[in-house]
């Protein structure tokens, strides 16, 4: 018998991913730490997070309450930030600018490479300009910015746009879009007309499920409904 036996093929691992425009916490914390501690993510992604005087108590602070922690984000990723369970071990991270435009806020994206049961991913997330001249031109860099990282990733974005629209597409290109299914909305809470909040993977994840929240409590939480996914993540060698 041969003693190089093949090893048998170890299972995907299970991610759950929620992405949430959180309003700059402006509207009910405890309906919001309610919505978030229901859907028990493994990795969040959150825009409009804490970015200014005491960001990084205010961050810290939100993690506590969601029983979750900082991967990274807040001020570096103008106001995208990343909070992880325990599962989840952040052993890389970065914060990227878009160019200033004048009169306009300063935008950016966070990055976290990420390990979890065996698997190795990057998660990114970033909140596109509601300009629609400037924001196409920040899409198309956080295409190259993704572009740059190795390994599978999961995207968190409000993108500030809709499946039609062009920075919708580039950002999409070459990922799977988690939710397949384009009559989803995710803002506003309080009219829903729109889907600019998406989970995009790449196509070696395997995603089991999606979910938009519309719920009691998630429509007095912000203006915005969070969005779930469920993956199933490859193992490395």
């Amino acid at each position: 018998m041969s003693s190089e036996l093949s090893q048998p093929a170890r299972p995907p691992v299970q991610l759950r991913v929620v992405s949430y425009n959180i309003h700059g916490l402006r509207d009910d914390r405890a309906a919001l730490v309610a919505v978030v501690r229901e859907l028990a993510p493994d990795v969040l992604l959150l825009q409009e997070a804490p970015q200014r005087f005491q960001w990084r108590h205010k961050c810290a602070e939100l993690a506590h309450e969601f029983g979750l922690v900082v991967g990274a984000g807040g001020q570096p990723g103008r106001g995208n930030l990343l909070l992880t369970n325990l599962r989840v071990r952040v052993t890389d991270s970065w914060c990227r600018w878009y160019p200033l435009t004048p009169g306009r806020h300063l935008r950016g994206a966070v990055f976290a490479r990420c390990t979890v049961g065996g698997a190795r991913f990057v998660v990114a997330g970033s909140h596109l300009a509601t300009d629609p001249v400037e924001r196409p031109s920040q899409a198309k860099l956080f295409k190259a910015m993704l572009a740059e990282v190795d390994g599978p990733v999961v995207v968190g974005a409000d993108l500030n746009d809709e499946p039609d629209g062009e920075a919708w597409r580039v950002v999409a290109s070459g990922l799977v879009d988690a939710c397949g299914d384009d009559s989803a909305v995710t803002f506003s809470c309080t009219e829903p007309r729109r889907r600019i909040d998406a989970i995009f993977v790449d196509p070696r994840v395997e995603v089991t499920d999606f979910r938009v929240i519309d719920t009691p409590q998630a429509r007095r939480a912000s203006d915005h409904f969070p969005v779930v996914a469920d993956l199933r993540l490859p193992v490395s060698d």
